[in-house]
């Protein structure tokens, strides 16, 4: 029986990721589209398009897999919830040229976009997104449901906590051995901000050095 594969969300990230997924299933029984509700076209990409629905009634349980493209870690949460309770499998997608070193441990459903690394000693939870040219150094521990934008860089010994966001050219400076620089849980770190200090649950940081945000 052929194996479903979808890559759930068509916008940006989706239409990066769904074309490495692709090559990881060379040689497979497999079919691969999109799944989006929002969006109308049969077609994306030379891939079908599937609403939810249709991606549940098509005929391959149990090997149906999902890949979740969207970069809000909250939505990223729901869909994982949904997914699971229809008995739906997650696929990790890895870029060829990724390089990962000694000791990595990643949990399912991550997304490792072209040029990111992950060096030695390196804990990452569930559905971790590390967009391209992002990396994650020694001694780290990553929570569930992470978002690192492009060129995000995340410097040893630090601690981010679940559901947190690291903007686009981001650095969070390292922490020390029993003594880790925190990025608080659902914390937001601004495009290029430069984190020099912990970041506490919930806060936006912006800045360099990086500062919480004033709203007006």
């Amino acid at each position: 029986m052929t194996q479903l594969y979808g890559v759930y969300g068509a916008s940006g990230y989706g239409r990066e990721t769904l074309p490495l997924l692709r090559r990881q299933l060379i040689g497979r029984n497999a079919k691969l589209v999109f799944i989006d509700d929002g969006i109308t076209a049969k077609y994306l990409n030379n891939h079908e398009l599937f609403s939810w629905d249709r991606f549940l009634a098509f005929d391959a349980m149990p090997s149906k897999y999902v890949s979740l493209a969207v970069a809000n870690p909250v939505v990223r949460v729901a869909l994982a919830k949904k997914c699971r309770n229809a008995g739906i499998g997650f696929v990790t997608v890895t870029a060829a040229n990724v390089v990962q070193l000694d000791d990595v441990i990643i949990g399912e459903g991550a997304i490792l976009s072209p040029f990111v690394t992950i060096t030695s000693n390196v804990r990452i939870g569930l559905q971790f997104h590390a967009n391209i040219y992002s990396y994650v150094a020694h001694d780290c521990i990553i929570g569930d449901f992470v978002t690192f934008g492009p060129g995000a860089k995340c410097n040893g010994n630090v601690h981010i906590e679940d559901h947190a966001y690291i903007g686009t050219g981001a650095v969070i400076k390292q922490g020390q051995p029993g003594k880790p620089l925190i990025i608080g849980r659902g914390a937001i770190v601004g495009m290029g901000a430069v984190v020099t200090r912990d970041v506490p649950p919930g806060v936006t940081v912006v800045g360099n050095p990086a500062r919480p945000l004033v709203k007006d």
